[in-house]
């Protein structure tokens, strides 16, 4: 079970029962109990749940109708973003340096990263971090070299800032693998949230080449703030739903438009 599955698992207990104690987790899940410890520190970083001796505990966010978080938002469009993700893994070479961005679907291409030879991961994403040091756990070894930017968590488990800002700049990297809350024509690429807009810049700078993850659900989708337009991506890798009008416009607009087939992922 990946860290991903776990996490949706714990907060699916503590959102039925109100609170969950780490022994159980230990039997539960059949992890030790650093894992399970872990875990409820990546939860709790991400406002998900509350830490507390033994366990954790609902929070009071977490049933107020706010923006979803990570976990939340990870089963939306899944087979999709699985297909997306398999066809943006094929882009990564090895022994290169790659930069992954927040958000769910970016996290589903680090998932697949896990065997490419000589690799580094620059990434902002507590999520994709906490993936890769799991795998670099495991008993055949292999898991890419991972740098975490540093920076303030938002409600997507995603570090932004300064600090991540000024990390990144100093930073070349070969491809970077890029979520979007929102894709249009006019607007580009879009998030909600100002301060992870300009992350995702200096993300996008950063890097000799640009791959955007969005399934079709985000094409037409406008956030708060723009941070990077149709005409610098590289590759836009997307799913067999994205609509007529979306594909002509991408097929004009980038480098090159991917359509992954679901049956692949």
């Amino acid at each position: 079970m990946l860290a991903l599955q776990r996490r949706a698992v714990i907060l699916d207990l503590v959102r039925r029962d109100g609170a969950v104690r780490v022994a159980h987790l230990v039997e539960r899940l059949g992890v030790s109990d650093m894992t399970v410890r872990r875990d409820l520190e990546a939860l709790a970083r991400a406002g998900s749940l509350e830490k507390v001796h033994g366990g954790a505990v609902a929070t009071a966010t977490a049933t107020t109708g706010e923006e979803p978080g990570f976990e939340a938002k990870a089963d939306l469009e899944s087979t999709a973003k699985a297909a997306v993700a398999t066809a943006a893994a094929g882009l990564v070479k090895p022994g290169s340096v790659v930069a992954v961005s927040g958000g769910t679907t970016a996290y589903a291409v680090a998932a697949g990263l896990r065997h490419t030879p000589g690799l580094t991961v620059v990434t902002n994403s507590l999520p994709v971090a906490d993936l890769l040091r799991d795998f670099a756990e495991e008993p055949d070894g292999g898991a890419p070299t991972v740098l975490l930017t540093g920076g303030a968590p938002t409600r997507s488990a995603s570090l932004v800032g300064p600090l991540a800002d000024q990390t990144i700049r100093s930073l070349r990297v070969d491809l970077v693998i890029m979520g979007a809350h929102g894709v249009s024509e006019r607007a580009g690429l879009t998030s909600p949230n100002l301060a992870e807009a300009q992350t995702n810049r200096a993300l996008i700078e950063s890097a000799a080449r640009l791959a955007v993850v969005a399934d079709h659900t985000k094409w037409g989708v406008v956030g708060l703030s723009r941070f990077a337009g149709l005409d610098e991506i590289d590759y836009f890798v997307s799913d067999h739903s994205l609509d007529e009008e979306a594909r002509s416009v991408l097929t004009r607009e980038v480098g090159r438009l991917i359509l992954a087939d679901p049956a692949n992922a």
